[in-house]
């Protein structure tokens, strides 16, 4: 897996934990066990009554085992969306 990830070093990518949070920021670094180090990062918190907001975290690690999916995101595609109209419903924990 961490071969996978080496290509996303230095891109914006977006987290989603096993609690159903969703984390965006870039990839500064991991480790072997998958522990995620972002820059820049904020956390996406979805509503069906309002708009997506946007909690600003900065500096965030995120350990390797609380991560469910990992991808890059498109930096382009994503500015372009207004996160205000997006209404979903909070994704719910993972259950093992």
């Amino acid at each position: 897996m961490a071969t996978a990830i080496e290509s996303y070093v230095n891109h914006t990518v977006s987290v989603i934990t096993n609690d159903g949070r969703v984390i965006v920021g870039t990839l500064k670094g991991f480790d072997q066990t998958v522990n995620l180090i972002l820059d820049e990062s904020h956390e996406r918190v979805f509503s069906s009554a309002q708009g997506v907001e946007q909690v600003l975290l900065g500096l965030y690690i995120i350990r390797g085992d609380n991560i469910a999916v990992i991808g890059e995101i498109d930096d382009e595609t994503d500015s372009s969306m207004d996160m205000s109209n997006i209404r979903a419903e909070p994704l719910n924990p993972v259950v093992h």
